[in-house]
């Protein structure tokens, strides 16, 4: 079992000077005992990663889990997250477990951490439990990380687009209709169009009313996402959109396969196991057919089966857990499972980047070239009647 120890820095915050804020600027070193416990604070996943790594590793060397914390609040970067480690440490010295200990950070400490602890607690492998979950928070980290790579590009050619078109519609296409008002000739439709399309994003309408459609609209869908319906509808939608959706569902299923090797190998129940990748999907599709699952394996029935009842679910995660059960290796063939999909997640963002650096010059090219060619137009039909 571990060693929980006392906690010793006891009269410290009294014996330091603590540092001195004048005109927004701090003047002295600053501690993590210059903080309160904050059960608000959001901690960034890298800070948990160092956290729970350290503490395996002090665990692994024999130093009492209360001063390993103590030390870990010392060196921490995050002085505010140090002074809630500090907290934990002395809650360990006054008897208290620590997952209850970190349970009262709820922002910080997800349902799937509290859970893993308490595992490897009661099974007296908390060092092996902080080391498989650091490893999944950078397992985890990657993904979103990667995800995020992936999504920028098409964001990215958006912002592009939009404010090359302004540019041009505000800055060049007026004066040219100034030219062609003055030629008195009949523009052709593509040029007419340009023209109406400049007079409406210079016009005050357009100024005041484009932001309040935006804002609008990013209303109209926030508060639809808040709804069951709204949630469902709009993440099947992700998961259908061409290129992405299959990026996204590939994603979800490495994490959720690798949380629930995670949370087998600690020796949790599948039951909670599934319950915990509820609460750690992005996705609803994802979630109801989680829920599925476990009403069912409830019931008796096996994982795979489960699983073949959901349409979103890839049938390859369901072969493979099928062969984890019959032979016993369940933990083994997930952790397998989502090794491949991380490989699967890695090379389809590394396609859509070098895909996506030609579509944007592309687009640029495309958006340049029409309103370029709709200006000159009536010049070439011009020149064509001066010559004949």
């Amino acid at each position: 079992m571990v060693e929980y120890g006392k906690s010793n820095i006891v009269s410290i915050k009294k014996e330091r000077t603590p540092p001195t804020t004048l005109f927004g600027m701090t003047f002295g070193e600053v501690s993590h005992l210059d903080y309160e416990p904050d059960t608000k604070l959001k901690v960034p996943q890298e800070d948990l990663l160092i956290f729970f790594r350290q503490m395996s590793v002090m665990l692994k060397s024999g130093v009492p889990l209360a001063q390993a914390l103590e030390l870990l609040a010392e060196n921490v970067n995050n002085k505010k997250f140090g002074s809630n480690i500090y907290d934990v440490s002395k809650r360990l010295g006054g008897g208290e477990e620590l997952s209850s200990s970190l349970g009262i950070y709820q922002r910080i400490f997800s349902p799937i951490m509290i859970g893993l602890i308490e595992a490897g607690e009661a099974g007296g492998i908390l060092s092996q439990v902080l080391e498989r979950l650091a490893a999944l928070i950078e397992a985890q980290s990657k993904i979103k990380s990667q995800i995020k790579g992936a999504l920028i590009y098409p964001v990215l050619i958006l912002v592009l687009a939009i404010a090359v078109s302004l540019g041009l519609l505000i800055g060049i296409v007026p004066k040219f209709e100034t030219l062609f008002s003055g030629m008195g000739a009949k523009l052709p439709a593509l040029t007419a169009f340009m023209l109406t399309l400049s007079r409406l994003v210079t016009s005050w309408n357009f100024a005041i009313g484009a932001p309040i459609v935006v804002f609008a609209g990013f209303y109209a869908f926030k508060v639809s996402y808040s709804t069951p319906q709204g949630r469902r509808f709009f993440d099947n939608l992700i998961l259908k959109a061409p290129l992405f959706g299959d990026l996204i569902l590939k994603s979800e299923v490495a994490q959720m396969t690798d949380t629930l090797s995670t949370l087998i190998n600690s020796g949790i129940p599948m039951v909670e196991a599934l319950e915990n990748c509820i609460k750690a999907s992005n996705n609803e599709i994802i979630k109801i057919a989680l829920r599925k699952s476990i009403s069912l394996v409830t019931q008796g029935e096996e994982l795979s089966s489960t699983l073949q009842t959901s349409k979103v679910i890839p049938k390859l995660l369901v072969s493979m857990v099928r062969i984890g059960e019959e032979t016993g290796e369940l933990s083994f063939m997930l952790e397998n499972i989502s090794n491949f999909y991380k490989r699967e997640v890695e090379e389809a963002v590394t396609i859509l980047t070098k895909a996506m650096e030609p579509a944007v010059i592309f687009v640029v090219a495309a958006i340049v070239g029409t309103i370029v060619i709709s200006l000159y137009l009536p010049m070439f039909g011009l020149i064509n009647k001066m010559g004949s």
